[in-house]
């Protein structure tokens, strides 16, 4: 029908079968598995693991300034920064939103500490190095977040703490889908 010979649509049937959107059988020939590229997208997120894609985690102490924290934001030049206690434990995160409401008002940042404005343990969303990309996106748009801090947790003194190891963003997310997209 489509006055192609077999050796002409071979090599495209070869790239549509290892995609998963066709199977072939001897005597049979090539037919659909029903399979959607969307399924196969998932499936590929799905593969590869936060702790391929986390960038450095950018952190500030409980101890420091507000002012600091902006300060670090502009340099490091992120939208949040994780809040750590000695250890690099995590303690909180402090987002733009967050700078922006204790710059309201007549208080001297330089002396108000990040631990009064920061959003504390237990309400942080984290992730972990193992978990997959796909699911880390889901919590980032499901709790409308910027940053994921990437923890391990660790026991100190019989008590679950959380090493900050690296953090996982909406950047991370795009600079992964361009680089899939060119490869």
């Amino acid at each position: 029908m489509l006055n192609l010979s077999r050796a002409a649509l071979r090599p495209d049937l070869a790239i549509l079968s290892m995609a998963g959107l066709l199977d072939a059988r001897p005597r049979v020939g090539y037919y659909a598995t029903g399979r959607k590229s969307s399924d196969i997208f998932a499936g590929l997120l799905a593969d590869i693991r936060i702790g391929d894609e986390q960038s450095r985690p950018i952190v500030i102490r409980e101890t420091s300034s507000v002012y600091d924290a902006v300060v670090t934001m502009f340099m490091e030049d992120v939208g949040s920064l994780i809040v750590v206690s000695e250890g690099d434990y995590i303690e909180g995160i402090i987002s733009r939103k967050d700078l922006l409401k204790a710059a309201i008002g007549p208080k001297n940042l330089t002396e108000l500490p990040v631990k009064v404005v920061m959003t504390r343990m237990p309400n942080i969303i984290m992730a972990t190095a193992q978990e997959s990309v796909l699911r880390g996106a889901q919590r980032l748009i499901e709790h409308q977040i910027d940053t994921l801090p990437v923890v391990e947790p660790v026991y100190v003194d019989g008590q679950e703490r959380f090493r900050v190891i690296g953090r996982f963003t909406k950047s991370n997310i795009t600079q992964l889908f361009v680089r899939l997209a060119q490869e």
